[in-house]
């Protein structure tokens, strides 16, 4: 009876979250997509050719890991609209500074 009462318990649970998990499916796929559209830092791209072909960030936020050679150093830099992470000197991803992107207070980020 035990085991009937969990099934059933994650089964409303999993029904309950299904809009939920649309809603955040569709927030991304439209992120991605606004993404796609514009001129963004491309992965691979050094820290040199961004700063030349996007000119100075906004901010370099303070670095984070670096701790052990399996967590390199990422950098961030703000731009207006986007961030940029580095692993090391390179482009690893560029996001949107849109709640959708959950990148609205990158500074605060710990």
């Amino acid at each position: 009876m035990k085991n009937t009462t969990t099934i059933l318990a994650l089964a409303a649970a999993l029904l309950m979250a299904g809009p939920t998990i649309a809603r955040a499916e569709s927030l991304l796929l439209n992120r991605v997509q606004q993404e796609k559209g514009m001129n963004l830092p491309k992965k691979g791209m050094s820290m040199e050719q961004v700063e030349r072909q996007f000119g100075a960030p906004t901010a370099k936020l303070d670095p984070r890991g670096g701790d052990t050679p399996k967590h390199p150093v990422i950098h961030r830099w703000e731009y207006p609209g986007y961030i940029v992470y580095f692993e090391r000197s390179h482009v690893v991803h560029t996001v949107l500074n849109t709640p959708a992107g959950n990148n609205t207070n990158p500074a605060a980020a710990k």
